[in-house]
């Protein structure tokens, strides 16, 4: 569950598991941003699936849109504001639950924190090395374009203090650790 994402995505490994063919698939023109921070990704397409929340006794059904995605990722599906607002549906991250109307009362969907912290994790990790992976192709460029004079000083921190900036003290039992501000 993610209350940040504006939209539904589907990974192309569970899609696939799902059985459906790739052909039922709808074309997807528009990108989307901030899967992985700074990066766009294409979408395979979209596909409308039926979801349904609840048992036999109380359940609600509606169609979603998903995005089909073709990368990795630690979860099967990430389930957006979209969702959200079709089954009136209110997260609560803490307790990894959601719940909504049902005909015959409310619906709660536990989900388990070890497995969203263990999925947290490993997508963390995903869109770490992504990142970086991209990252350290843009810092190879720019340091080989931008490499620094043999004449000007090098320093081994790419902070300097300005003229105008004093020391405050940070801890009151140790006078040494200090923090520079801008005075």
């Amino acid at each position: 569950m993610d209350g940040g994402s504006s939209i539904n995505i589907l990974y192309v490994g569970t899609f696939d598991a799902m059985g459906i063919s790739r052909s039922k698939l709808c074309t997807s023109i528009f990108p989307f941003l901030r899967i992985i921070l700074g990066m766009r990704s294409y979408p395979m397409g979209n596909i409308e699936l039926p979801d349904t929340f609840g048992d036999c006794s109380n359940f609600h059904t509606e169609t979603l849109i998903f995005e089909v995605v073709d990368f990795d990722g630690s979860y099967h599906t990430i389930l957006g504001r979209l969702c959200y607002a079709k089954f009136m549906t209110v997260p609560n991250y803490t307790y990894v639950k959601l719940k909504m109307p049902g005909p015959n009362g409310i619906i709660t969907v536990s989900g388990s924190i070890e497995k969203a912290y263990a999925c947290g994790r490993e997508h963390f990790e995903l869109a770490t090395a992504l990142t970086n992976s991209v990252e350290l192709q843009k810092l190879r460029r720019t340091v080989t374009e931008g490499a620094p004079n043999s004449n000007e000083p090098t320093s081994s921190s790419p902070f300097r203090p300005t003229k105008d900036t004093m020391a405050i003290g940070i801890d009151p039992n140790d006078p040494i650790k200090t923090v520079q501000i801008w005075a």
